[in-house]
Parts: structure tokens; C-alpha cells; sequence
């Protein structure tokens, strides 16, 4: 995926980096490109605020897709895609984004049109994602409800 892409180049990480090495790569970063390091000027400034808030979106991207990350919440995955109902799904690009009955939102990517358009006309949504979607494409969970 594009995006996926676009973060590690931002970073300047390869897709085999551990969250360790990817931590000290974003800490250096920060020590870099922090808007407090230029106090006097505020063009400067206001680049490196930029600058900064993009690699922190990096690597919260990152790490939320990271297999190490993954493992760690396999758990709640596992719970989610088999207890929760599918309450809404929206396909753009080649991210499929799926809202969850438990409140939890995750991000499938690299999904093609023609998965999206079967899971559409699925006599069981949630069956066809659990058979086709789930353990098929990366992902990363994007938010999980207070209330659930």
C-alpha cells in the first residue's frame, strides 16, 4: 500500500525493522525535527511542527501494523472478528475499512475491488469476511469504543 510505503520512506525503514529499532529511529527523529529546537525562528518552527507531526504519524501507523503489535492484541482481534457483527464497511482505494457491533474499527489493506464487491452481495457478511478478509490482508485497528 501506498501509504504504507510512503511512512516507511518518511522514516527511512525497511519492512523488517523490529519495534525497537523503529522506536530509536522515531525518538532521533523527534530530537531532529522538535519546533523547540529553533525558539527563535518561527518559519522554522513552524516546519519542524509539521515535519514532526507527520513522523508521529508515521510511526503510530507503523507500529499499529507492526507483527509484533499484532500479536500482542491477537486476543481482542480474534474476540472482535468472531463475536462482533459487522455494522458497516466502506472501500476506498484499497483499504477496507470495517465498523464493528463491540465499537472497534479496523483497517484492512491491499483489499481488490472484486473482494470488496463479493463481501457487498455476501449472503453472510460476517462469514465471508471470517473465510476471506481476516487472517488474508494486514491490518491494523484503528479505534475501540469507551462504552464497549
Amino acid at each position: 500500500m501506498k501509504r504504507i510505503g510512503d511512512y516507511r520512506k518518511l522514516l527511512g525503514v525497511t519492512n523488517t525493522i523490529g519495534l525497537k529499532e523503529l522506536k530509536t529511529v522515531y525518538r532521533n527523529f523527534m530530537k531532529d525535527h522538535h519546533p523547540d529546537k529553533f525558539p527563535g525562528n518561527e518559519s522554522l518552527k513552524l516546519e519542524a511542527e509539521e515535519k514532526s507531526k507527520s513522523i508521529i504519524e508515521a510511526y503510530h501507523f507503523l507500529v499499529s501494523i507492526d507483527p509484533e503489535t499484532q500479536k500482542q492484541n491477537l486476543q481482542e482481534y480474534n474476540l472482535t472478528t468472531t463475536s462482533s457483527i459487522i455494522m458497516d464497511f466502506q472501500h476506498k482505494g484499497l483499504t477496507l475499512k470495517i465498523n464493528f457491533s463491540d465499537g472497534s474499527i479496523y483497517e484492512y489493506f491491499n483489499v481488490p475491488k472484486g473482494i470488496y464487491i463479493k463481501l457487498v452481495n455476501a449472503d453472510s457478511q460476517g462469514r465471508f469476511a471470517r473465510r476471506h478478509i481476516y487472517s488474508s490482508f494486514l491490518y491494523r485497528n484503528i479505534t475501540k469504543s469507551a462504552t464497549a
